[in-house]
This record gives C-alpha cells, structure tokens and sequence, in this order.
C-alpha cells in the first residue's frame, strides 16, 4: 500500500511538471523546461540556489549564458508522451504493463534533464569566490534544518494515518 501511495505521489509531480511546462507553450514539443530567464531568475532569487550571494555583473552574464546554452541542449519533451499518459489513465481497461514502459520513459528524460541542470548548477557554484561559497553554504545549511523540521512535523502528523504499514 505504501509503495502504491509514493508510485501516485510520483505520477502526480510528473503530471503537475508536464502541465506545467505544457501550459508554457503552444508547440509540439518542449524544448526542457526552463523558458526565457526564470530558470536563472529562480537560480539567484530568493529561493533559489544562489540566495543570498551577491554576484557580479560578470557572474550573472556568464550564468545566463550557461542557462541558455543548457536550454538549447535539454531533452525535448513530446505531447505525444502526454497524450498517451492520457489514453492510458482514461482506458476501459488497465494496462499496467503499458504504463510502466510510459513512465520509465518519461523518468529517464527527467533523469536526463536532473543531469545536465545539475551539471550547469556545478559550473555555477564554480564561478564563486570563496566568501560567495561560504554564503552559500550556510544558506544551504539553513534550509536543510528547516526542511528537516518540516519533514519532522509532516511524519508526526502522517504517522496516524500511516499505522503498521510503513
């Protein structure tokens, strides 16, 4: 049962991450997932990767290129992917095997598009001085502690819920 809970909780992101990027565009395919400058934008907004570091003009610019050279380069995501997602769950009859094969395949454009945004975060991260670094490290330890007390009251409050089955 709680395999069958993460496997809707999965399916559920990936349908909210392809909506999304589907709201985005008219087109018959996806170039990745990031559009104009909101990736960067959210990369050094307030939320983002890099808050709280104050970056040159020169760091910007060289991150903004390396996002547009990682959006030219990002797997191109079908609607015909979507489409079938669609036929699949609308079917008179299940069929499991079909959905698995679907899924793994749109999981791996996700793995795919995971890699090359991390690869671009890294050569990001390497354009900091170490002050910058340091900054950014004490953020990131910052929001792993609140995470980590999110996760703490959400497994307080699920475990009712949850009983003998985890």
């Amino acid at each position: 049962m709680l395999r069958r809970i993460k496997i809707s909780l999965i399916s559920l992101l990936m349908f909210g991450v392809v909506n999304a990027s589907v709201a985005d565009s008219d087109s018959a395919s996806l170039p990745g997932w990031h559009h104009g400058d909101a990736a960067l934008r959210n990369a050094i907004s307030q939320r983002g990767l890099f808050d709280g570091v104050k970056l040159t003009e020169q760091q910007r610019q060289h991150m903004r290129d390396l996002m547009q050279q990682a959006r030219q380069d990002a797997p191109v995501l079908h609607l015909n992917d979507i489409e079938k997602m669609h036929t699949l769950v609308t079917a008179e009859e299940f069929d499991e095997a079909a959905v698995r094969k679907l899924i793994s395949q749109l999981m791996q454009a996700q793995v795919e598009r995971q890699i090359e945004m991390t690869r671009v975060r890294n050569q990001m991260y390497k354009l900091l001085n170490s002050e910058q670094k340091l900054v950014l490290e004490q953020r990131y330890q910052q929001r792993m502690n609140e995470m980590r007390q999110q996760l703490s009251q959400a497994e307080a409050s699920m475990s009712p819920l949850w009983g003998a089955e985890q």
